[in-house]
């Protein structure tokens, strides 16, 4: 039986140092590259190739827009298709990274290799190769998205890896979980900043398509020097807990899949990202279509949540010591749940709209910290009793099927979204995009359910 192992005892066999702030700030910049790199791709596909509807379509049709096999769209199917890939790689990429021996670190080198193609790809999607509808449109972006899911995983896989190896101790898992979740929001943030960049781009005569390429170009350039900062720079030897083992692929699944806590925090994880996706990928219709505003209320209402949520971090913290993090995490799928309830019903709702969206956005803050900070903090954690009964470091795995958890549900939704969008999406039917939000609450009390079979130790 292998020796227990104290939870706070390095696991290589010169002890790292415990990483001061500056290194951990350092580290963090990286998170908020690749939620910049990362956010077009996931969440603004469905609003390039099947935009909204206010009178004339905001883009031109660059792909086939109807039903595919009755229920489906040609985005959709992309979109799912090439999520579903970034899963699949999560776990291979996962095991490489475990079992590295790279001379500037395990982790880091898929950081240095994978970095500029992740970001190029990122924005190659939104620039297909014909003005109008065509085939070479679809195999363009078929291509593209499938090169950009591999490099998003070979970076990021190893690098939430990272997260549990600097984190020594559970405060120091906590900290850093909370700096990456800001880095995380300050990314979506600024994602979300494109339909404000977008549009003053129009206003200075640039055509749509134009402005909202331009707009990619000069966000996913100042990713990529985000990415590469952590690539270059973080001395991983010298402050990372790390063992390099011999296991195999299907050794390291089998002892991460028979953790029973671990599984139900999986499932929980499913269902929160089906609901966050589905938040994510319908702001811009739910702000024109049910709230009745212009397109750039969907960046204000992301940055009156995302700030709102910055001043809650300590707060949530401190809850987190009260309440522990199973009761906190309940209380976030609740919140998230009568948020979309709300949503779905706007139109219908009396007073301003403008008041309402922005009220929503300071009431999402609660929810957004907790899932912003707690997810990477319980998976750390399960990492750390791993380490204590076994002497396995399988952080790299842990990660990667939390990540593949992800892809799954995010992949459900971006097949499942568009398709509820053909049950109407303009201004004279809304239905469909008001059954996206009703879909969304209900995945929110399956993911609460979920995760009251979590026992917190």
């Amino acid at each position: 039986m292998a020796k227990r192992l104290p939870l706070q005892t390095p696991l290589q066999a010169l002890s790292p140092e415990r990483p001061p702030m500056r290194v951990l700030l350092l580290y963090a910049i990286g998170q908020l590259g690749w939620s910049l790199a990362s956010f077009a791709a996931g969440n603004l596909m469905v609003y390039f190739y099947m935009p909204p509807e206010q009178g004339a379509p905001v883009f031109p049709s660059f792909i086939y827009q109807g039903a595919v096999l009755g229920v489906f769209t040609l985005i959709g199917m992309v979109s799912a298709g090439g999520r579903i890939l970034d899963g699949l790689v999560d776990p291979l990429v996962a095991n490489w990274s475990d079992r590295s021996r790279y001379a500037i670190g395990k982790r880091r080198w898929f950081l240095l290799v994978g970095a500029i193609p992740f970001a190029v790809f990122a924005t190659l999607i939104f620039f297909p190769v014909d003005h109008a509808e065509s085939a070479g449109n679809f195999m363009w972006l078929m291509v593209c998205t499938a090169l950009y899911y591999f490099f998003f995983a070979f970076y990021v896989i190893p690098y939430n890896a990272l997260m549990a190896e600097l984190g020594h101790t559970p405060k120091d898992r906590m900290l850093i979980s909370t700096l990456v979740s800001v880095a995380w929001a300050l990314g979506f943030v600024a994602g979300n900043s494109v339909f404000a960049i977008q549009g003053w781009m129009e206003a200075q005569g640039k055509a749509p398509v134009q402005a909202f390429q331009h707009s990619l170009v000069l966000l996913h350039g100042i990713a990529l020097l985000c990415l590469l900062i952590p690539a270059l720079f973080l001395k991983e030897h010298r402050y990372a807990r790390q063992i390099t083992g011999d296991h195999s692929f299907r050794d390291a699944l089998q002892t991460i899949v028979g953790n029973r806590n671990f599984r139900w925090i999986l499932s929980s994880f499913l269902l929160y990202w089906l609901a966050l996706t589905f938040i994510q990928l319908g702001m811009v219709y739910y702000a024109t279509l049910l709230f009745n505003l212009e397109k750039e209320a969907a960046f204000t209402f992301s940055l009156v949540s995302f700030l709102s949520s910055f001043v809650l971090y300590v707060p949530v913290n401190l809850l987190v010591q009260k309440w522990g993090k199973r009761r906190t995490m309940l209380a976030a799928y609740v919140l998230f749940g009568v948020l979309f309830g709300v949503v779905a019903f706007a139109g219908v709702l009396p007073g301003s709209k403008e008041a309402l969206l922005y009220a929503l956005g300071i009431v999402a803050a609660a929810p957004l910290a907790i899932f912003g900070i707690l997810p990477n903090a319980l998976v750390g954690d399960e990492i750390a009793k791993e380490e204590q009964q076994s002497g396995k470091q399988l952080s790299g795995m842990f990660y990667g099927l939390t990540a593949f958890t992800m892809k799954i549900g995010i992949s459900l939704a971006n097949l499942a979204f568009p398709s509820l969008l053909l049950l109407g999406k303009s201004s004279e039917n809304p239905i469909g995009v008001q059954a996206t939000a009703l879909f969304a609450l209900l995945f929110c009390a399956a993911g609460w359910y979920s995760f009251r079979h979590y026992t917190e130790n």
